[in-house]
């Protein structure tokens, strides 16, 4: 019964990379029955790592107001990359490492180690699946960006 237990209470942080339980490997209908204002289309130039993209304007993301694109290729997710308030980070980091599992990576800089302001930056990895999560006080924005493969060198590699 502690072996169920424990298995149930770590599940989460062997489930897949989500957003908003939108997996990596998801369709274009499942992400547009979630997302209903996503608003979804060809890519405007060619890459091996994707053929269409989904924008939401706005999405509300463990607990965090965010804008997000889903990537496609063949009507599969294979990235996202959720967009948010740098001053929302901590929140966002507090959310996803029960979810995603603990880090692989997790660098935290204040402002006197580096020109700039603070950096955050995290990292998960599961098999051929990776997110990555950068934070500079600096910068506005921040984001989470979540892929399978070589998605992230061929999206926009010029062909």
């Amino acid at each position: 019964m502690k072996a169920l237990l424990l298995l149930l209470v770590s599940l989460p942080a062997w489930a897949a990379y989500d957003a908003n339980e939108i997996v990596l490997g998801a369709t274009e209908k499942a992400v547009a029955a979630k997302f209903p204002s996503a608003h979804c289309k060809a890519l405007e130039w060619t890459s091996v790592a994707a053929d269409r993209r989904c924008d939401d304007a706005k999405i509300l993301f463990g607990g965090v107001q965010a804008r997000i694109t889903f990537y496609l290729k063949q009507d599969r997710v294979q990235a996202f990359d959720v967009r948010y308030e740098s001053k929302d980070t901590e929140r966002l980091v507090q959310f996803l490492k029960p979810r995603y599992g603990a880090p692989v990576t997790e660098i935290r800089q204040k402002a006197a180690e580096r020109k700039g302001g603070d950096l955050v930056k995290l990292e998960w990895k599961k098999g051929d699946e990776q997110a990555l999560l950068v934070s500079q006080t600096e910068q506005r924005r921040a984001s989470l960006t979540v892929w399978r493969g070589d998605f992230e060198e061929e999206i926009y590699r010029v062909r």
